[in-house]
């Protein structure tokens, strides 16, 4: 197991004109489930499809239809309950959210308000090398998504597209734990990453698959603890909502105007509004969108065209049983079983296909090398070429079998690059490659030393220098493999030249 070290939240401190002020984000995550079908009917989700093309009579909230909740969707919010270690609740309920947008055709939201299908749970969120923060959990409800009014297209109308109307939505509620917007964009990252190993959301921020609305206030220092002891939150300040965002760059951005914003008004003495704001990166500010509604707003009442939602708990049991191994233990055991740093695990446990490519790679080598080609060679020359994983020209096997060949001693480790560039870019299995362009590595000292001495006999001078500065002896290593186009062993070349020069 890794030894972390978790931290209470430290909260990032901003100086205002007269006072320091402290930062409290609490955000709401809204994850669309993987599902090709949607929550309430059987349309289909997938993203890109002509306008208006993936809308059943449900979605299009036509007369007499009614919804059929879609079970997959239920297991994938459960499954994502149990990924965060959260609690399930059997019994939950879907409510109306009622308001009126062009597209949102039923006139409503079927949602989640008071009894929601996953209750408390936690994320551990990196902060640097052994250092981890939990961020609470408060809930998850599933809900629709509604669909997209676009304004752009004609100066004088908007059009409705209703593709994502009906689409599954887990909706990720945080309790107001975070302290900076560093740790708003790591929390995020580590539930997106969770998300994508439990494959229950793609997590693809510029599809709108995972965005965020984050709200943001401001307190003195040392009301936060107040608000820890009493749960008051009132001590927490007034709080505004940024919505939607869909960036790490831009939620860090964000809070950060936001925040100073907030600042600003209370220390000239006036008092911040609860709102809804948007986030324009074009400018870097935050701007007014309506006024924070609260539920009693939205008219919430119990969906009647839907029963309550009664779940077996041996149900919940089967699905814990096939939950894959997470983030969080997988890079320890990657630590543990390959002997590797921290920091190398986290890069290797980014995304689960990364690491599974990397397990195939080490399995029955050196852990240690076989990370240093996947981190260094591999995932740097994919991400060069704006590649990932998936889209690697060189197998898990082609790279096993270089590195076998650097093991046996039969390539060195500048042959391994030459041979790595011939399999990037041609393809090829590895050993013979390096049999047929006669790229095997010379191992016979007899050979090596025959060039050591020609080299020494062409350059008395050097040796001279060499053997008044044993450190020039580098200069002749270099002579001899370029002499054996950097076949020869080099731990061989460096004995047998420290050898003649002494």
């Amino acid at each position: 197991m890794l030894d972390l070290t978790y931290e209470a939240p430290k909260p990032k401190v901003i100086s205002g004109a007269k006072e320091d002020w402290e930062l409290v984000i609490g955000m709401e995550v809204h994850a669309q489930v993987s599902s090709r079908a949607k929550l309430f009917s059987g349309a289909s989700t997938t993203f890109g499809a002509e306008p208006n093309s993936n809308v059943s009579f449900i979605d299009a909230g036509m007369p007499g239809m009614l919804p059929v909740i879609n079970e997959f969707c239920v297991e994938q919010a459960v499954r994502t309950g149990l990924g965060l270690k959260a609690e399930i609740n059997l019994f939950s309920a879907f409510d109306r959210k009622n308001y009126f947008y062009p597209d949102l055709p039923q006139g409503y939201q079927i949602s989640q308000l008071y009894h929601p299908i996953v209750g408390e749970g936690e994320v551990l969120v990196d902060m640097g090398p052994g250092i981890a923060r939990k961020v609470r959990i408060e809930r998850i409800h599933l809900e629709q998504d509604a669909g997209k009014s676009i304004h752009d297209m004609d100066p004088h109308m908007s059009f409705v597209d209703l593709n994502r109307t009906g689409v599954a939505l887990m909706e990720i509620v945080s309790r107001p734990d975070i302290r900076g917007p560093e740790e708003a964009a790591a929390y995020v990252v580590k539930l997106r990453q969770i998300l994508r190993y439990l494959g229950t959301c793609d997590g693809n921020m510029q599809n709108g698959n995972l965005r965020a609305d984050v709200n943001v206030s401001v307190c003195r220092p040392g009301q936060y603890e107040k608000y820890q002891q009493t749960q008051d939150f009132s001590h927490l300040g007034t709080r505004c909502e940024i919505k939607n965002m869909n960036s790490m760059r831009f939620i860090q951005a964000a809070i950060d105007y936001e925040a100073r914003r907030q600042i600003a008004i209370l220390e000239d003495g006036g008092a911040v509004v609860q709102e809804t704001r948007l986030y324009d990166p074009d400018k870097n500010e935050t701007r007014s969108m309506r006024s924070k509604e609260e539920a009693h707003d939205y008219r919430y009442f119990p969906c009647p065209d839907l029963l309550p939602l009664e779940i077996e708990q041996g149900w919940v049991d089967g699905i814990a049983e096939t939950l894959p191994e997470l983030p969080d233990e997988k890079k320890a055991r990657f630590v543990t079983d390959f002997g590797m740093t921290e920091y190398d695990a986290s890069v290797l446990t980014a995304e689960a296909e990364a690491a599974a490519y990397f397990e195939e790679v080490a399995t029955g080598r050196d852990g240690k090398l076989a990370a240093n080609w996947v981190i260094n060679e591999l995932f740097g020359r994919l991400k060069k070429e704006d590649h990932d994983i998936s889209e690697s020209p060189v197998s898990a096997a082609q790279l096993g079998g270089i590195i076998d060949l650097i093991s046996k001693g039969d390539i060195s480790g500048k042959i391994a690059k030459d041979l790595f560039e011939i399999v990037y870019t041609e393809g090829g299995d590895p050993a013979e490659i390096v049999e047929s362009r006669g790229m095997k590595q010379v191992t016979d000292t007899g050979a090596i030393e025959k060039v050591v001495d020609e080299i020494i006999e062409a350059n008395p001078s050097q040796v001279e220098k060499a053997k008044v500065n044993p450190k020039l002896a580098g200069w002749f290593v270099g002579q001899v493999m370029k002499a054996t186009g950097g076949k020869a062993n080099p731990k061989a070349v460096n004995e047998i030249v420290a050898k003649k020069l002494i």
